[in-house]
């Protein structure tokens, strides 16, 4: 039957433990003379301290590669509701607004940014709340006898 392991009993595997390599301790112990560091060179100095992705004086890869693209960090990205998706889910003279966008599974993750637009037919009267809406959207929604709201960004 095998041992149960306890806090009590803990030991690591044989041969998985080794002595400690003590350099500069004379020749007769295997590592004196240079201590196990080769002979000169940039890695045989003291106070050595090469920072990580240094490649030896070569021009560095993140400096070899040319540049691609750009990123615009001021671009807003919205999610798209369609005027359809909104006949099919809500009853007349409900109220959209994100919190039952997100409840009804048209949008998906926290703070999102919302665009309506006018893809598809509406007949019942909604108040829609959302971010952004296209003139279409804003047209039909309002031709069915609702009211759309801009909310701040």
């Amino acid at each position: 039957m095998a041992k149960l392991i306890g806090l009590n009993n803990l030991r690591p595997d044989p041969g998985s433990k080794h002595r400690e390599k003590r350099v500069g301790r004379g020749h007769g112990s295997g590592h004196g003379k240079t201590s196990c560091r080769g002979h000169k060179g940039q890695k045989a100095r003291e106070g050595l301290d090469i920072r990580p992705f240094f490649e030896g004086g070569q021009t560095p890869i993140i400096r070899r590669v040319p540049k691609r693209g750009f990123r615009n960090p001021f671009k807003v990205e919205y999610v798209v509701v369609n005027v359809k998706d909104l006949a099919k889910r809500f009853q007349n003279g409900e109220t959209v607004d994100p919190e039952t966008l997100k409840a009804k599974g048209l949008v998906k993750g926290k703070n999102r940014l919302i665009k309506l637009l006018g893809d598809g037919e509406i007949n019942i009267s909604l108040t829609v709340k959302v971010h952004a809406a296209s003139r279409s959207a804003i047209e039909k929604i309002e031709k069915a006898g609702g009211k759309v709201e801009l909310l701040p960004h």
